[in-house]
């Protein structure tokens, strides 16, 4: 009978909270519209069946090594990629052997689009601030509103490591929902006209110049923000495997096998990260509230900068101005979301190669900007 009472108590049944049982559910939800809805599920199914191993209750603190937050645990080995940044670079480097900068390249000054997208990640910083986060946490905070996951944990493992698992459930969670949260707010910022505006076709773009891109954007954009460089330096160094023509199998490792195994460490890890015991708190609440604050305010801030810039643009080089909300780091969903919205108001209207070009100076300018925060709030 004491054998099975001790069973009993290490059960989960036994064990189990509201608190369990709810991020449960969210586990469930997040599985649930990956594969119903569609929204990232190579993110979504991860980190859902990671909330899912977080949150099967335990006895802690008994020498069974089960938990993430547990010294010794398997899964507490495998998170120290997430604490240690080790796994956002990687995936840095998955997205640069994808990525095709030729949109970027062809039009240059929808950087600037990009880089406007980035308002959101400061204003969210000092909203933050206000709340009552110290400075490093509304910083890890405010990385939300560029909409770029792997930044998000790099940053945090740097200046809030408490904070990783809200900060990136968030990210990823508004990641995912950009199908959903950018529609609104592009047709609340432009007029019927400014949607049907027809961008002109982008130049050719050479092969000597996407082989030379990846080696000077790096160069300037460290120079400017020293920080950037583990993520910004794997970024690039996947693009030059990419276009260098003569290292296919590496960039094709980096693109599919490393990026994908990258994936899933990172996607169940940080979903295990959000045990209950010590994820269910009002701080965890405050952060996805900011972090939607954060990403509706990027996505504006780019809408409304490109009107700005077609003040001063004329003819056939005005810019349509869904194309700014593609300046958040969402690759390539913010940029399928602008081509879904330009065709709904002239089917014979294709924005995705426009919008490219700000959505990939989305992720320069999101690594850029953190890079930033971490020389100011580190040094």
């Amino acid at each position: 009978m004491e054998g099975l009472l001790k069973f009993i108590h290490f059960t989960g049944f036994y064990n189990v909270t509201p608190g369990h049982l709810i991020m449960i559910l969210v586990g469930l939800f997040f599985i649930f519209i990956a594969i119903k809805k569609d929204y990232e599920p190579l993110l979504l199914v991860p980190i859902g069946f990671g909330i899912l191993i977080g949150n099967i209750p335990f006895l802690e603190n008994v020498g069974l090594q089960l938990g993430i937050y547990e010294d010794g645990s398997v899964m507490n080995y495998l998170y120290f990629g997430v604490l240690k940044g080790i796994y956002p670079p990687l995936i840095f480097l998955g997205i640069g052997a994808m990525t095709d900068f030729s949109a970027l390249l062809s039009n240059p000054k929808l950087v600037l689009l990009g880089a406007a997208a980035q308002v959101g990640i400061f204003i969210t910083l000092l909203g933050a601030l206000a709340l009552g986060f110290n400075g490093q946490e509304a910083g890890a905070i405010g990385i939300i509103g560029g909409a770029d996951g792997p930044t998000a944990i790099f940053i945090a493992s740097k200046l809030a490591p408490h904070l990783i698992g809200a900060i990136a459930i968030a990210a990823y969670s508004y990641m995912a929902l950009v199908p959903v949260i950018q529609p609104p707010i592009m047709r609340l910022l432009t007029t019927k006209e400014e949607r049907l505006i027809h961008m002109k076709p982008s130049r050719v773009v050479s092969k000597v110049e996407k082989i030379v891109f990846p080696i000077f954007a790096f160069m300037i954009t460290a120079f400017i923000s020293p920080g950037s460089i583990p993520l910004l330096g794997m970024l690039f160094f996947g693009n030059l495997l990419k276009e260098s023509g003569v290292t296919d199998r590496l960039g094709n490792t980096a693109r599919t096998s490393l990026v994908d195994i990258v994936t899933i460490l990172l996607g169940v890890t940080v979903g295990a990260s959000t045990q209950a015991t010590t994820f269910l708190t009002p701080q965890s609440m405050l952060i996805f509230l900011l972090g939607a604050f954060s990403f509706m305010v990027a996505t504006a801030s780019g809408v409304l900068f490109a009107k700005f810039m077609n003040l001063f643009l004329k003819g056939d080089n005005k810019i349509n101005p869904l194309i700014g909300a593609a300046g958040v780091s969402a690759v390539p969903d913010s940029a399928r979301v602008v081509q879904n919205i330009g065709v709904k108001a002239d089917s014979s209207n294709y924005l995705l190669m426009h919008a490219m070009g700000p959505n990939v100076a989305g992720v320069i300018g999101s690594a850029v900007a953190a890079g930033i925060l971490l020389a100011v709030l580190l040094g």
